[in-house]
C-alpha cells in the first residue's frame, strides 16, 4: 500500500485511504475535436501563414546592408527573448490562464511586424529588440494554444491531438510561402515589397487574434494555489534526454526557415516554394497517417526515426542544383517534422502533472528556442569561416550540422534506454482507463516518490501503483 504521507507541500494532500483523487478529464478524447479545437486550428493556420511570409526575412536584412553572419546573430539573439519568456509564460499560463497569455502574445506579434516598418539599420538595437518581441510572441502563442488543446485530451492521446493541430502549421507554411512568392516579383525586392510583407503578416496576425478570442471565450483563470518555486518544478518533473532532442529539433527543423533563401540564391534558384510545398504536403500526410502511433508504440520509436530522417535530410542538400532538387531534403525533413514534434511534446509534457502542463509544454518549446539560439549564430559563423577559407560554404555547413545532429541522436539512444521499458504513453486501441483512474503522470510521480521500482530501477506501471 502506498504511504499516505505527502512530501510535496505544493500538492493537495493525498486522501488517507482509497484511490488517489483525480481531476475530471476526458478519458475518451471525444471532447478534443470540438468547436474550440477547430477555431484554434484556424488561428494557428493564420499565424503560421504570417510566419511563413517572414521566411524572406533574410531579404530584409540584406536590403538594409547585412550579410549572413549578421543575419545569424539577429535571428539567434532574437531567441534570447523567446527563451527567457518561455518559462515565464509557462508559469503565467498555469497561474493566469491560457486565454490571457494567448491574446497578449498575438498582440505582441502584430506590434513586432508593424515595428519593422520603421527599421532603417541592420545593426541597430531596434531590429534586435523587435526580433526578441517577435520570437517571444510566437513562443507565447504556440505555448498557449498547445497547452489549451493538450489539456482537453487524455494523456495517452496528447501526441495525437497535438499532431493533428500541428497539421495547421504545414498548411500555413505552404500557403504562406506561396503568398510570399506572389508578393515578391523580383529576386531583389524593393523596400515597398518588404513593407508589404510585414503588413500582410500583421493582417494575418489580426485574423488569428479574432479566432483565438472566439476559441477561448468562456475560459476563466485557474484557481489560485500556492505556486512552488520554478526550478523546484523543473528539477522534479524534467523529462531527461527528451530535452536534448528538443534542442536538436529546433536547430534542424528551423534551419530552412532562415538559411534556405540564401542557399537557393547562392545556387541561382529564384524561388523556394517547391521545397515548402513538398515539405508541408508530405509532413501533412505523414502526420495524419502516424498520429495514433504514439499511443500504440510509444514516443521513443517515433523520436528515433525522426532524428535519423532529419540527419539524412541535411546531407541531401548537398547534391541540389535545381529547384526540383530540393524535393529530396524536403521529403525527409517533412517526415522528421511529422514524427518529432508531437512525440517530443508528448514525451516532455507527460512527465508533468496536469496542473503544471503549461510549464511542461513551454519547457519543451524552450528547448526548440535553445537550438535556434546556439544553432543560427553557429551556422552563420560556419558559412563565414568557410568562405574566408575558400571552401564551399554551404556544403561545409550541411556536413557539420548533420554531424552535430547525429551526436545528439546517439545521446538520445543511450539516455532513453530506460524509457523504452517504462514509457506510460502506450495504450491499446479501444482500451480506455476505468472511470476514476488518476492522472497517469501523477501516478508515475507517486510511484517514484515511494520507491516503487523493480530490480532494475524502472518505475512500476502506474496501474499497478493504483491497484496497490
Amino acid at each position: 500500500m502506498i504511504s499516505t504521507s505527502n512530501p510535496n507541500p505544493y500538492s493537495p494532500a493525498t486522501p488517507p485511504s482509497g484511490p488517489v483523487a483525480a481531476p475530471a478529464r476526458d478519458t475518451t478524447g471525444s471532447g478534443a475535436y470540438t468547436g474550440p479545437f477547430w477555431l484554434t486550428y484556424c488561428a494557428n493556420l493564420a499565424l503560421m501563414m504570417a510566419i511563413a511570409l517572414l521566411y524572406r526575412y533574410a531579404d530584409f536584412v540584406k536590403f538594409l546592408g547585412g550579410g549572413e553572419l549578421l543575419l545569424g546573430w539577429i535571428v539567434g539573439l532574437g531567441m534570447v527573448g523567446s527563451l527567457a519568456m518561455r518559462l515565464v509564460q509557462g508559469v503565467g499560463i498555469d497561474v493566469y490562464g491560457v486565454r490571457r497569455i494567448w491574446l497578449i502574445s498575438i498582440l505582441g506579434f502584430i506590434l513586432a511586424c508593424l515595428g519593422h516598418l520603421l527599421v532603417q539599420r541592420p545593426d541597430g538595437p531596434a531590429i534586435f529588440l523587435l526580433r526578441v518581441l517577435y520570437n517571444s510572441s510566437v513562443a507565447g502563442f504556440f505555448g498557449a494554444s498547445i497547452t489549451f488543446i493538450s489539456r482537453r485530451a487524455p494523456l495517452n492521446r496528447i501526441a495525437e491531438v497535438v499532431g493533428t493541430l500541428g497539421t495547421s502549421g504545414f498548411v500555413g507554411m505552404v500557403t504562406g510561402t506561396m503568398l510570399g512568392d506572389a508578393l515578391f516579383g523580383t529576386d531583389a525586392p524593393s523596400l515597398e515589397e518588404l513593407h508589404r510583407m510585414f503588413l500582410a503578416a500583421a493582417g494575418l496576425g489580426g485574423l488569428s487574434l479574432l479566432l483565438s478570442f472566439w476559441a477561448t471565450r468562456g475560459q476563466v483563470a485557474p484557481q489560485r494555489r500556492k505556486q512552488p518555486p520554478l526550478f523546484w518544478l523543473l528539477r522534479r518533473y524534467h523529462p531527461g534526454p527528451v530535452l536534448a532532442t528538443g534542442v536538436a529539433m529546433g536547430f534542424g527543423l528551423g534551419l530552412p526557415t532562415v538559411f534556405l533563401r540564401p542557399y537557393t540564391e547562392d545556387l541561382g534558384i529564384p524561388r523556394m516554394a517547391v521545397f515548402f510545398a513538398v515539405y508541408t504536403s508530405f509532413a501533412f500526410v505523414a502526420r495524419m497517417t502516424t498520429r495514433q502511433w504514439p499511443s500504440l508504440f510509444g514516443v521513443r520509436p517515433m523520436i528515433l526515426v525522426g532524428l535519423a530522417s532529419m540527419v539524412l535530410s541535411m546531407l541531401l542538400y548537398l547534391p541540389v542544383r535545381t529547384e526540383w532538387g530540393l524535393v529530396w531534403p524536403a521529403l525527409f525533413l517533412g517526415g522528421a517534422h511529422a514524427l518529432l514534434f508531437p512525440a517530443v511534446v508528448a514525451g516532455g509534457t507527460a512527465s508533468f502533472p496536469t496542473r503544471y502542463r503549461g510549464l511542461g509544454t513551454t519547457l519543451i518549446l524552450a528547448m526548440l528556442d535553445l537550438g535556434t539560439l546556439f544553432g543560427y549564430p553557429l551556422v552563420g559563423a560556419i558559412l563565414y569561416l568557410a568562405d574566408q577559407a575558400g571552401l564551399p560554404k554551404y556544403p561545409a555547413m550541411f556536413v557539420i550540422v548533420s554531424a552535430l545532429l547525429a551526436v545528439v541522436s546517439l545521446y538520445y539512444v543511450w539516455g532513453s534506454r530506460g524509457a523504452a521499458r517504462a514509457t506510460p504513453l502506450r495504450a491499446r486501441p479501444g482500451r480506455q482507463p476505468p472511470a476514476g483512474q488518476p492522472d497517469t503522470a501523477e501516478l508515475i510521480q507517486v510511484a517514484a516518490r515511494h520507491g516503487l521500482t523493480d530490480a532494475r530501477g524502472v518505475t512500476r506501471s502506474p496501474l499497478d501503483v493504483h491497484r496497490n
